[in-house]
């Protein structure tokens, strides 16, 4: 008996030991953020404004994700109100908005974390028939060498980019779509075509001019990239989509044997960084954030090893990160106001969604 009550000592000294560092901090930092989402809603159940599906599907699902129960005031609001925005073709989104895709997506992600008794099931299957015929392909009259076939787009009159397909990809996949349904693929097609990586699997003409196997913001109507062109007429890639992309690849079933998913693994190791969005600076750094840590957490659930053989403790670095901005009243804003990083309420929800990958 001595010896069994040594060895459970033992053991429980040794967990403390590897408990994570930070898990104080995390715990504080998640609970100021909430207590700032709790003050911000408005009374029909929205945050920012009546219309803003998209902000408030995002703060739900980071609500939940960071340990919020379904009949939660707050919450429960929450979602009442995004049901109510479902519309009769399954989209969930306001009549007039041109942020369909979108806002449907997201919507979805916190209908998921919220589903656990079946409740969202039919708000979930129409959403995703709604998806699935506002994907860009055969339906639309385009051909699959198309540089737009397969993607997602903000609705079916604006061409698909990398954002907009990565948040389709994960509404499917916590659906329960699985990686080798049609839709996944042909996402998975487009995805393959914004990638800066010429192979078999993308052979549009900007392809093979950087070749680094970064990502840009769209491969649909001969390419685009938000960190701009390069001396040779391609498109440079930027970290934001290119943690998106990796991640929509790894969704879609691809190894990490693929030469698409190395080349892409190989881009970040060599421009790791939590200063900034690379490529991009300060712009878009909470959106990075949050799909920065969706990512590493499919690629390494501990460590990374960056290019020149540094190891990075991704998790403790991010909230150490998240930490030294967070501001006193427990919400997170960047001043360099592009993608509507100027909105507290979404860019706290993205912090949270991060501190929840980093658990």
């Amino acid at each position: 008996m001595k010896t069994f009550w040594t060895g459970c000592v033992t053991c429980a000294f040794l967990s403390l030991m590897l408990a994570p560092v930070y898990s104080d901090d995390l715990a504080q930092m998640r609970q100021k953020a909430i207590q700032f989402l709790e003050v911000t809603q408005d009374p029909g159940g929205s945050w920012t404004n009546a219309d803003a599906v998209g902000i408030t599907g995002i703060v739900t699902a980071a609500l939940l994700q960071s340990g919020k129960p379904v009949d939660d005031p707050m919450v429960k609001k929450g979602l009442d109100y995004l049901v109510s925005k479902q519309q009769p073709t399954g989209g969930i989104h306001t009549p007039a908005s041109r942020h369909q895709n979108y806002e449907t997506c997201i919507a979805m992600l916190a209908l998921v974390e919220a589903n656990t008794d079946g409740r969202y099931a039919e708000q979930l299957k129409k959403a995703e028939g709604f998806l699935r015929g506002l994907q860009w392909d055969e339906g639309e009259g385009i051909e699959t060498s198309d540089g737009a076939y397969g993607g997602g787009g903000y609705d079916s009159k604006q061409r698909p980019d990398m954002s907009n397909t990565q948040f389709l990809l994960e509404a499917l996949k916590k659906s329960g779509v699985s990686a080798d349904d049609p839709a996944m693929q042909k996402a998975l097609v487009f995805v393959s075509r914004a990638q800066n990586l010429e192979s078999k699997y993308n052979q549009l003409p900007y392809a093979g001019k950087v070749n680094d196997g970064g990502f840009i913001y769209t491969p649909a109507t001969g390419g685009e990239s938000k960190a701009g062109t390069t001396a040779n007429g391609g498109h440079t890639s930027y970290g934001s989509m290119t943690y998106a992309g990796l991640k929509s690849m790894i969704y879609a079933g691809l190894k990490n044997d693929d030469p698409r998913v190395a080349a892409a693994t190989e881009w970040i190791r060599k421009h790791y960084t939590l200063e900034e969005n690379p490529g991009m600076g300060q712009q878009g750094l909470f959106y990075y954030f949050q799909t920065f840590a969706k990512t590493m957490s499919l690629v390494s659930d501990k460590e990374f090893t960056d290019a020149s053989g540094k190891s990075h403790a991704w998790k403790s670095e991010l909230v150490a990160r998240l930490k030294s901005l967070q501001q006193s009243n427990g919400s997170w804003t960047n001043p360099a106001d592009r993608w509507y990083e100027g909105d507290p309420n979404l860019v706290t929800a993205y912090c949270l969604i991060a501190l929840h990958y980093c658990e």
